[in-house]
């Protein structure tokens, strides 16, 4: 049988030696031995063909790659910074309409808490802060009004003093001043300047309103979705670390809210200590002045001084005697509230030493004027939990 013999031959030199290493075996052996039987030749590995050609070597790292690579990463990171700068405005607006909403949303829970829907609770906490601004508008537009038709109708009577004036007359004699005031005048320049600055003033009035209207829009939709947004944000988080995240971020919004309820509350004081000592002294316009007065006060470090120098000034308008009292008064009343309520009710809210304030204060002031200062207090107070919560612990462990 020799056909036998060469089949059985030939079984014998495929079949892989037993004592061999797995690397010595062909491909095919090495998978007919983990299926058990022979490859079919339907499944065998077969070389695909390449219809544009084999593909070559990966382009080297050059010079002239790294260089555009680089310069493409830099034009990027420009232009991100300039889209960032270009939208600063718009981002201050989203970054204060969210700390408002913070603020705000302890009032939304307490009225929660006393069986209110949240739909309700913030009608009332967002009509209540409506209210607010419109009886501020109504205690100050008329006395500002008031004050502007006076003025423009002295204007003539201030024109006669000057002209009757001995040494604006030598003056005039010497150097043609009304000459050139009148020439002046009628030639349309100042005509210009003065609509140049209405035009102006009009449209900061327009820029101011718009932000407030937008301002007051978003902080009413992130109040409304703010357990929304707090869920999405927390999910981003791992699910391993979730719990503690939620904790922490649980906690600085309490402490963000108890700050800007804090705030509030020592406004309101001071407003309502100004108003008393100034109807007792009988200055006008002792409400506008003790809106003022409050309004100011929430500028850290420094509100305080520039409502008491307001308030001073106006009064120093109408007496030099109440203009010193309201600033002996004032300067009083400072002093009892930076050592006295301030502390009492910020350490209840945010658990801040007092250098870190003052730091915080002047770097969120030189950043973003007013806002960063407004800002800075609670974001310190926030990196301070997480370095105490998180960092401190985590290098203890190492």
């Amino acid at each position: 049988m020799p056909e036998a013999s060469r089949t059985a031959d030939a079984l014998t030199t495929s079949a892989p030696d037993p004592g061999a290493s797995p690397e010595a075996l062909p491909a095919e052996a090495l998978r007919a031995e983990a299926v058990g039987g022979p490859v079919p030749a339907s499944e065998a590995p077969q070389e695909q063909a390449a219809p544009y050609g084999r593909p070559g070597k990966p382009l080297a790292k050059n010079p002239f790659l790294v260089g555009l690579t680089a310069g493409m990463g830099l034009l990027t990171a420009w232009a991100l910074a300039q889209a960032l700068v270009t939208s600063r405005s718009v981002i201050v607006l989203v970054v204060v309409a969210m700390f408002l909403a913070l603020g705000l949303n302890p009032a939304v829970e307490a009225l929660q808490r006393r069986g209110l829907a949240r739909r309700g609770a913030i009608s009332i906490v967002f009509g209540a802060v409506i209210l607010f601004f419109v009886l501020f508008g109504l205690a100050i537009v008329p006395p500002v009004s008031q004050e502007t038709a006076s003025f423009v109708s002295a204007v003539p009577g201030y024109v006669q003093e000057l002209l009757a004036n001995p040494t604006l007359k030598e003056l005039d004699s010497d150097y043609q001043i009304l000459t050139r005031i009148g020439v002046y005048i009628t030639s349309g320049g100042l005509a210009e300047t003065v609509a140049g600055g209405l035009v102006g003033a009009g449209a900061v009035v327009f820029d101011a309103f718009f932000s407030g209207v937008t301002l007051l829009v978003l902080t009413l939709y992130f109040l409304g979705s703010l357990p929304s947004i707090k869920d999405y944000l927390f999910r981003l988080v791992p699910s391993s670390r979730r719990e503690r995240a939620q904790a922490l971020g649980d906690e600085i919004i309490s402490g963000i809210g108890g700050y800007v309820a804090g705030n509030l509350l020592i406004s309101v004081i001071a407003g309502v200590v100004t108003w008393g000592f100034l109807a007792v002294l009988g200055v006008e316009y002792a409400l506008a002045l003790a809106l003022v007065v409050a309004v100011t006060d929430l500028i850290p470090l420094v509100g305080a001084t520039i409502g008491s120098v307001l308030v001073s000034g106006v009064a120093l308008l109408q007496s030099g005697t109440l203009g010193i009292a309201c600033a002996i008064i004032s300067l009083l009343y400072q002093q009892i509230e930076n050592y006295l309520i301030y502390p009492r009710v910020m350490k209840r809210s945010v658990d801040v030493a007092p250098a870190v304030t003052v730091i915080a204060a002047l770097f969120g002031g030189a950043l973003l004027g007013i806002v960063g200062a407004l800002l800075a207090i609670p974001v310190a107070a926030a990196i301070a939990l997480i370095i105490r919560e998180v960092v401190i612990p985590r290098q203890a462990r190492l």
